[in-house]
């Protein structure tokens, strides 16, 4: 496979035309916003009145067409109504503008033929021009004409004015760039909105205990488990290990619940009376609206719970029985907690769930969605052409937005703004950019449905320099299994604006998470699976919403499914160690020069140095922050001045062989063949073994260190415990100075007075004891 140019996966820093200004450096002419200035021509059509018939019956079905050169744009058509009212508003670019005045057409929706009843003609150069925020234009009523311009009965309420995309009218307009698309659901699947993700809590359930058990067998004696509901949660307790009819337990389960709450809690009872056999002693229902909200770690009082008991008779009827039997149980909303739905790497949000806890916003994060180039064909359509229809979708925080869809262009301009509210500067946006499957019959042509990705971009916003515009075009990459592929480049402009200097530097202080999360924390399993099910409830009430933000988005945009085992990732954060390490070998190997007098003037300059330290010890720490200081002022030249992007050479994705992608890209549980399922696991098992040897090394020497005093080798430890006799003399009676000026002096000896067989230390060590030998 031939590897594409690095060049085509770098980041481009641009200098466009911002709110209708020019980016200078780093400033804007104008601070109007963040994104080109696109002028639309907007018509609101509001009403009509005293329309004629035009039917047999002396009624109409009136709609109006409004006709810019080769677009049109048609409202919604009443029957039999003379005086509807429609309150559309449709938005023509003007760039495409290929006419010199506009035509309102009220017609009357008919079987054959529509039948005219009015029209009323604008000229484009008598139109008033709007600039937000102004107030927004009055409609006025105009007379109706026919098609040899006579006034005919009936008015219409009109509204026309250029503006730009700023206008409040564009979000809900009806625009020329979707002059294909027909039918209200495909029109309300194109437009720009927002969305807001379920406030998300953590539900603790404390099972205590139980009293009053009746089991159906009374000769045995019960085991007893709980088995907790919540929506399409299941857990269970363990087993009570007093097997009676007061069981216990005093075990936590954790779920995730979404505001409004929809779903009771379902707590059920069951004895386990044979290995693939439970009975149910026992229901209760617990409605989440009334239970009690903990927003620290303080207890939450516990409460006793009548367990119901239905039983099916002959006749299909279900009879209810009522008992003494009661559950204790401590139930509580965590409101102190994060409810983690992102990965922990690339968190937008990282407030507690209740606002009583949230501190005040230190900035703001704007985003201008530009445009797009070089998008890749994403589907076909009629005729084998290719085509794309591609919308973005950015995700920080709560708040979710998804800008219009461009019909059929592989260079889409959307030049849409959109503004968060920051609470802590370590966070990360994510912009995705994705093909609109849901046009054009395409539920049933293409990939049952699901609007494919064509890229995402992160930035973190405490890499970005505050009150600093970013534009630049990022590359759109995605890894399929035949390799990385890029599918194209996104215009942004990024500014984070601080509030507060010294709030911002404050946070840095603060934990990452809420305290609960310290005081309380949860096990990494539970974290695992709660994230998925904050997942799945994210995605469920997005795909709810009017238009969907669909599944499969939600799912990438919250890097759904990225915990699952991948070779290329595995070499990639392999490498990123050693990158890591690389500092700590240069340094070692930097003081192996100095040592073997590669360099003698460095090495005599050292033994100055370091003859001044121990002469004035006072002098090692200043020395050493001096140094770090200096080493970071003259990195400063060097520092990073764009925003990080997807680096397919950190990814591994560029250098990744076919095989590995291969199953990258395999479903969990596995589909493929038994042959390959082998082959993957006999590799995987040599990969392994090479950590566990590795893991082993390091456990024998720590081994080794721990024996120095244990007498498991007792001439080894009885030469140790002489020799700290013998050093704790010398080291009492020497100054320290002086040994550590021996001790420097033999350090950075020369070479002629070194041996090349091991030291002394070493050889002892080597031959220390470790537990290998138990070892099967």
């Amino acid at each position: 496979m031939q590897r594409p140019p690095p060049e085509d996966f770098s980041l481009k820093e641009t200098k466009p035309h911002l709110g209708g200004g020019k980016v200078t450096g780093d400033k804007l002419t104008t601070t109007y916003d963040l994104v080109e200035q696109m002028q639309y021509l907007y018509v609101r059509v509001v009403k009509a009145k005293d329309l004629p018939g035009k039917d047999l019956t002396g009624s109409c079905d009136p709609y109006v067409e409004v006709k810019l050169g080769n677009y049109r744009g048609t409202t919604r058509h009443f029957e039999k109504k003379s005086n509807p009212e429609w309150n559309q508003v449709f938005a023509f670019s003007k760039d495409r503008v290929q006419a010199s005045y506009l035509e309102a057409t009220v017609k009357d929706k008919d079987l054959v033929k529509d039948d005219l009843i009015g029209r009323v003609v604008f000229d484009l150069n008598e139109i008033p021009k709007r600039v937000p925020p102004d107030s927004p234009l009055a409609p006025q009523w105009y007379r109706l004409e026919d098609g040899k311009g006579q006034k005919v009965k009936g008015e219409l309420m009109l509204a026309v004015w250029f503006g730009t995309q700023a206008d409040e009218a564009f979000p809900e307009a009806w625009h020329s760039d979707a002059a294909t698309v027909s039918g209200t659901d495909a029109l309300a699947n194109i437009r720009s909105k927002v969305y807001l993700s379920p406030k998300l809590w953590y539900l603790r359930v404390n099972v205590i205990e139980a009293q009053d058990l009746i089991p159906s067998d009374k000769g045995r004696y019960p085991e007893v488990f709980v088995k907790v509901i919540m929506g399409n949660q299941a857990l269970r307790t363990r087993v009570s290990q007093s097997r009676s009819i007061n069981p216990m337990w005093n075990e936590d389960l954790m779920f995730v619940v979404a505001e409004p709450f929809e779903e009771p809690l379902i707590l059920s009872v069951e004895d386990r009376v044979a290995p693939n056999k439970d009975e149910v002693l026992g229901r209760c229902a617990v409605p989440l609206q009334y239970l009690d909200k903990r927003f620290d770690y303080r207890p939450v009082n516990s409460r006793w719970f009548n367990l119901e008991k239905h039983v099916i008779m002959e006749g299909g009827e279900k009879k209810e029985i009522k008992f003494a039997s009661k559950i204790h149980m401590r139930i509580c909303l965590e409101g102190g907690y994060h409810v983690l739905d992102e990965s922990t790497h690339y968190s937008s949000d990282l407030r507690p769930t209740a606002k009583q806890l949230w501190k005040p916003n230190i900035g703001v994060l704007e985003l201008g969605v530009l445009n797009a180039t070089g998008l890749m064909p994403m589907k076909a359509k009629e005729g084998g052409r290719g085509t794309t229809d591609a919308y973005c979708v950015a995700k920080y925080g709560q708040k979710w937005i998804r800008t219009r869809t461009i019909i059929d262009s592989f260079t889409p301009r959307w030049n849409e703004q959109y503004t968060w509210e920051v609470f802590d500067p370590c966070t990360v946006v994510t912009v995705g950019v994705f093909d609109n499957c849901h046009l054009h019959g395409g539920d049933k042509n293409n990939g049952g449905g699901k609007d494919s990705r064509i890229g995402k971009v992160r930035i973190r916003l405490s890499t970005l320099e505050a009150d600093r515009v970013y534009t630049h075009s990022y590359p759109l990459l995605v890894l399929h299994p035949n390799g990385v592929k890029k599918m194209g480049e996104i215009h942004l402009a990024v500014r984070f604006t601080c509030s507060s200097l010294l709030n911002m530097m404050y946070m840095y202080s603060l934990p990452l998470l809420p305290k609960m999360h310290y005081l309380h924390p949860l096990t990494v399993s539970q974290l695992d699976n709660l994230r998925h099910q904050a997942t799945q409830i994210v995605s469920t009430r997005l795909t709810r919403a009017e238009p969907p933000l669909r599944k499969e988005v939600v799912e990438y945009m919250l890097d759904v499914g990225s915990h699952m085992w991948s070779m290329r990732r595995s070499k990639a954060n392999f490498f990123r160690i050693m990158g890591v390490l690389s500092g700590i070998i240069a340094v070692g190997k930097w003081f192996e020069q100095i040592c073997v007098w590669k360099n003698p003037i460095t090495t005599v300059l050292i033994h100055i140095l370091f003859i001044i330290l121990v002469i004035y010890p006072e002098l090692i720490l200043p020395t050493i922050f001096l140094y770090l200081f200096l080493i970071g002022v003259w990195y400063y030249r060097w520092r990073p001045r764009h925003p990080p992007h997807m680096d397919t050479r950190l990814s591994h994705a560029d250098s990744a062989h076919p095989d590995e992608l291969d199953e990258e890209f395999d479903t969990f549980p596995t589909s493929r063949p038994s042959d390959i399922v082998r082959m993957r696991y006999d590799r995987l098992r040599s990969i392994a073994g090479r950590i566990q040897t590795v893991v082993g090394d390091l456990a024998t020497q720590g081994e080794r260190f721990q024996s120095l005093l244990s007498w498991r080798d007792p001439r080894a430890t009885a030469l140790f415990v002489l020799f700290c006799l013998i050093a704790a003399v010398v080291l009492y009676v020497t100054p320290f100075q002086v040994v550590a000026f021996l001790i420097g002096l033999y350090v950075l000896r020369h070479p002629r007075l070194r041996y090349k067989l091991p030291s002394v230390p070493l050889n002892f060590f080597r031959r220390l004891p470790a537990r290998t030998d138990c070892m099967l």
